[in-house]
């Protein structure tokens, strides 16, 4: 499962966030957001003096090659050159005791830390990708809002820049912070049916998972449902999920990332069936029993 609780944050309060000037980058933009929205302060982008660096009051992020969470330091150019890759969001999630959890829970975070370190070629290597590849998923938002920040030499609270840079902190926090409860009332609610197959073990056999409606039914019913799927290790047997449905009174069926062994097309005739996209991975159904569910997924198997 996740893994256990990390415990309050540690960081000494603070009234100003100081990063360096010129040319930004995503570790400490996105190191301000999370710094934004865990206290909301004026962003200074300057070299950090002598007095900045003993003054636990202003965060000194990216720069200043000084570590120290007690002065509230969050550079890591300072480290040797075979550490383990770590960027200035790397050390503000861990002062605020969120680093495991962010590793465990945003795929993004171990690329983010290699390219900051290491380089692009380097991260195409750590994923296993052509070098091309790396500025072929890169977004024009990424460019205008990194343009934007290092603009100018001062953020302040009621600038739109300020203002969305706190909105991306807080929803990167309370992901971060949620996902791990959504977790655990997965782990309470979800059932596997095992499928039957003419071959393999019984162990090895394909599986459905299924997480039945709840009072209160959340906001997002199929919220975390991958995640707890990896984090559980059944990303190789579970074929397909069942969820309730958030528009209607029934349940959506779909493939577990796209696994062939369903067509949901072919239960589109169905009485009980209102949707069934035609490419043949998702369906959404009125019904709502655990063996009317069973019997349509026994009709769309592929």
């Amino acid at each position: 499962m996740s893994p256990a609780p990390q415990g309050p944050p540690i960081m000494v309060p603070y009234t100003t966030i100081l990063t360096h000037p010129g040319s930004a980058h995503k570790d400490d933009f996105l190191a301000c957001c999370v710094l934004l929205a865990h206290a909301p302060a004026p962003i200074l982008r300057r070299e950090p003096t002598a007095e900045d660096l003993q003054n636990a009051a202003t965060v000194v992020v990216d720069v200043g090659d000084s570590h120290d969470t007690k002065l509230n330091n969050f550079d890591h150019h300072h480290l040797p050159d075979d550490a383990d890759p770590v960027c200035a969001l790397s050390l503000v999630l861990k002062a605020l005791n969120l680093y495991e959890d962010a590793r465990s829970f945003c795929d993004w975070l171990e690329p983010a830390e290699w390219f900051d370190c290491r380089g692009p070629n380097a991260t195409a290597k750590l994923l296993n990708v052509p070098r091309a590849a790396v500025n072929q998923l890169s977004s024009p938002i990424d460019g205008t809002m990194l343009r934007c920040f290092a603009a100018k030499s001062r953020h302040a609270a009621g600038e739109p820049l300020w203002e969305m840079m706190r909105q991306v902190g807080q929803d990167l926090l309370d992901y971060l912070r949620n996902l791990r409860a959504r977790l655990d009332f997965i782990e309470q609610h979800a059932e596997l049916w095992t499928l039957q197959v003419n071959e393999g073990a019984l162990e090895s056999a394909p599986q459905v998972l299924f997480l039945p409606r709840t009072d209160p039914l959340p906001e997002e019913p199929s919220s975390g449902i991958d995640r707890y799927i990896v984090e559980k290790g059944l990303n190789n047997i579970v074929v397909a999920i069942v969820s309730p449905d958030r528009r209607g009174a029934g349940y959506g069926l779909s493939r577990h990332r796209d696994h062939p062994h369903f067509d949901f097309t072919k239960i589109t005739e169905e009485p009980d069936v209102h949707f069934a996209h035609k490419r043949g991975f998702v369906a959404k159904t009125s019904a709502t029993t655990e063996g009317r569910l069973g019997e349509l997924l026994e009709k769309a198997t592929a």
